[in-house]
């Protein structure tokens, strides 16, 4: 099953020297497992890319896309429709908060978040306060990999060699502060107070000139950074306050990851818009999306200027095959009440991975939901080695990890057992023993 020549595929996000010299070939997935190309299964401890939230081969969302495809492969939402994506759009706003019932579609999380940022202007210019133009996001951020989704991202090496990105972007600092909130679980006590920075921001650039701030709920892709106790709602008020727009990035967050459809019912807090992806279809087809307040959508709609309302989208926002993954993906969230499963058993993935406490290398230990993450001390002058050889070390011994710098992420099908729970971090106490 190996293919005889890795050259051509320029994989993303990897080192390719690396993998093309000694390769982790995946061939087939089923359930909590992929499986190895030499035949071994590999308990799947980070959902794919976090997207994977209803295990591997599903078999209803495996039905439903074979029959997709026999029955409409594809069909254009430029002047044209087809069922199924009104169908997921009615579905979802049912589960969705209360103000938020109007669905754009595209074709990954960055797409969702570039999307997102020109849906917060294009509604400014709308309303008749076009000043509105400039976008806040985070320091650590993680908002894709469009020109859109870098400039307010915070990721230093996203952002580096790609020049002066867009105009008009300001960054609120990061929240995460090791010395006050190290081995923590859910938000953590210290740092509600940052989200006052976006008060100097508006001091800075006034409050006219400022459309949206972006933020994720939880950093994910940074390490799992949870929020401090309080912050996201300080935020919402401030953004009240100076008439600016919230979005929520829940690429990761969305779909059951926090025990509910979204974090912004686990946190308590209702953004403008929420960008989705990942856990919408369980990653069986590629589908993005950003969910939109009823006067966003209805204030674009009455203020057009056009009949087009946002000259906008792509070539498969609402595909006939991504919309049906994404109904018998909801389907099988609810059928199955994963989000009930992940809410019983975050405390059970909190307590195992808290354990490993006073392991070799271990220096922090972060929870929240059905996500942990172990961050390692680096290796004199070579930040994320010691994790990726970590990384490395639990495929070896049949554990798929995410690794970002030197944290281990682990993000599980929302199906996990205790006992692959248990396997997960048995098996990583097992490498952090060996790795040097």
């Amino acid at each position: 099953m190996r293919p005889n020549n890795l050259d051509n595929f320029w994989m993303p996000f990897t080192s390719n020297r690396e993998f093309k010299e000694n390769p982790r070939m995946i061939v087939s997935a089923e359930g909590m497992y992929y499986k190895s190309n030499d035949g071994r299964d590999i308990l799947d401890g980070a959902a794919g890319l976090w997207c994977a939230n209803a295990g591997h081969s599903h078999p209803k969302i495996v039905e439903a896309v074979t029959k997709a495809v026999r029955t409409l492969d594809y069909a254009p939402t430029f002047h044209f429709g087809h069922p199924a994506a009104f169908e997921l759009s009615n579905r979802l706003a049912e589960r969705f908060p209360e103000n938020i019932n109007h669905f754009f579609y595209t074709n990954s999380g960055s797409e969702a978040v570039d999307t997102a940022l020109k849906i917060a202007l294009a509604y400014q210019r709308s309303r008749g306060k076009g000043s509105k133009t400039r976008l806040i996001g985070r320091e650590r951020g993680y908002h894709g990999v469009g020109f859109g989704g870098i400039s307010v991202g915070g990721i230093v090496k996203n952002r580096m060699y790609f020049g002066s990105l867009l105009n008009g972007v300001d960054h609120l600092p990061h929240t995460h502060n090791p010395a006050k909130n190290s081995y923590t679980r859910g938000e953590v006590e210290h740092g509600c107070e940052l989200a006052d920075d976006l008060e100097k921001l508006v001091a800075l650039h006034d409050a006219s000139t400022i459309a949206a701030v972006i933020v994720e709920p939880f950093a994910g892709s940074t390490g799992v950074l949870a929020p401090p106790k309080g912050y996201l709602k300080r935020l919402r008020e401030l953004c009240d306050k100076h008439d600016i727009l919230l979005i929520f990035d829940e690429v990761i967050t969305a779909f059951g990851r926090l025990g509910h459809m979204t974090a912004s019912e686990y946190f308590g807090v209702e953004p403008d818009m929420i960008t989705i992806a990942k856990g919408l279809t369980s990653g069986v087809v590629p589908m993005g999306g950003v969910a939109v307040k009823d006067n966003i959508y209805e204030t674009m709609v009455e203020n057009a200027d056009a009949p087009i309302e946002l000259f906008h989208g792509y070539t498969y926002s609402g595909n006939p095959m991504a919309s049906a993954a994404a109904l018998a993906a909801l389907d099988a969230y609810e059928e199955e009440d994963m989000f009930k499963r992940t809410r019983d058993l975050s405390p059970y993935i909190a307590d195992v991975a808290h354990a490993l406490k006073g392991e070799k290398h271990i220096i922090d230990i972060r929870t929240i939901g059905m996500v942990a993450a172990i961050e390692l001390s680096p290796r004199p002058g070579a930040p994320g080695a010691r994790a990726f050889d970590v990384m490395k070390g639990c495929w070896d011994k049949g554990l798929m990890v995410r690794v970002a710098g030197d944290t281990l992420a682990y993000s599980p099908p929302l199906i996990v057992k205790k006992e692959e729970i248990d396997q997960m971090f048995e098996i990583t106490s097992a490498v952090l023993r060996q790795v040097e």
